[in-house]
């Protein structure tokens, strides 16, 4: 029964991420940790590929509508995806199963994943539900690359994408829109084709050292990308950021629900 609510909530994941353009990636891991019954580290490397595919599923249709700026994407993206290989490949690896304890609390590997993602599920939240009337107003003008800081915010999402396998959408699309000059429609875009291809190619970093349950990845992520179809269809009618909002809302509790139950249940 659970598997299958994780199946739905994978329809939920990819709507958000068509319609609004992320903030749906942040819910792949806990839907895969309480649901999927799948380990925390486990769970990050599974996310990278659901995230990554849907993602590149979702913006070949930003693409036909020349709303994905290729060179940004390449500017923004290679730090991003070393940071995400590198991370994944080495610096996973080696953190060590009990990390440090606090009486008789003991911080497990997967412990301390999930607590790093409640903290950036509260972070994303956040990002959701303030009003960012700065960014919405701002239309395409003649493109400026801020590069220290472009590629310094690349590393660091790449960073927080390898470790705890979140899109990091609620991060780029504002670095696209202020530091890239980009409207809206060609951040979402853009960011969708930089989600997918950090996260595919992080996720080339668990082969051969990750067991992989194809046969459920597959599934999972056919569920999400009927999601994002439906999301970018949906986007037709409704306008996301009317609908971000609440969302956030919902993600700020599940943030302090993983916080609560990973170190008080």
């Amino acid at each position: 029964m659970m598997l299958i609510i994780s199946y739905l909530l994978a329809i939920v994941i990819g709507i958000s991420l068509g319609l609004i353009g992320g903030g749906g990636s942040i819910l792949t891991v806990p839907v895969l940790v309480y649901l999927a019954d799948i380990d925390a580290t486990t769970a990050t490397a599974y996310s990278l590929f659901i995230v990554g595919l849907t993602s590149a599923v979702g913006s070949v249709g930003y693409f036909r509508k020349g709303l994905v700026n290729v060179k940004t994407a390449v500017v923004f993206g290679i730090p991003s995806i070393i940071a995400v290989y590198l991370t994944r490949a080495y610096l996973v690896p080696n953190i060590p199963d009990e990390v440090f304890s606090v009486g008789s609390f003991v911080v497990t590997r997967d412990i301390l994943l999930m607590l790093l993602f409640a903290i950036l599920m509260i972070a994303a939240s956040y990002s959701m539900i303030k009003k960012d009337n700065n960014t919405e107003k701002i239309e395409e003008t003649e493109q400026v690359f801020n590069y220290p800081l472009i590629l310094l915010e690349g590393s660091v999402v790449g960073v927080l994408t390898g470790l705890v396998g979140a899109g990091g959408g609620f991060l780029i699309i504002p670095a696209l829109v202020v530091l890239s000059k980009l409207s809206m429609k060609q951040a979402v875009g853009t960011s969708l084709v930089i989600i997918a291809a950090k996260s595919l190619l992080g996720f080339t970093g668990e082969l051969g050292k990750t067991q992989i349950d194809w046969t459920f990845l597959a599934i999972f992520s056919a569920f999400a990308i009927v999601g994002i179809f439906a999301g970018m269809a949906l986007s037709q009618k409704i306008e996301g950021k009317k609908l971000k909002p609440a969302f956030g809302w919902f993600v700020l509790v599940m943030g302090i629900y993983i916080l609560i139950k990973e170190t008080l249940l």
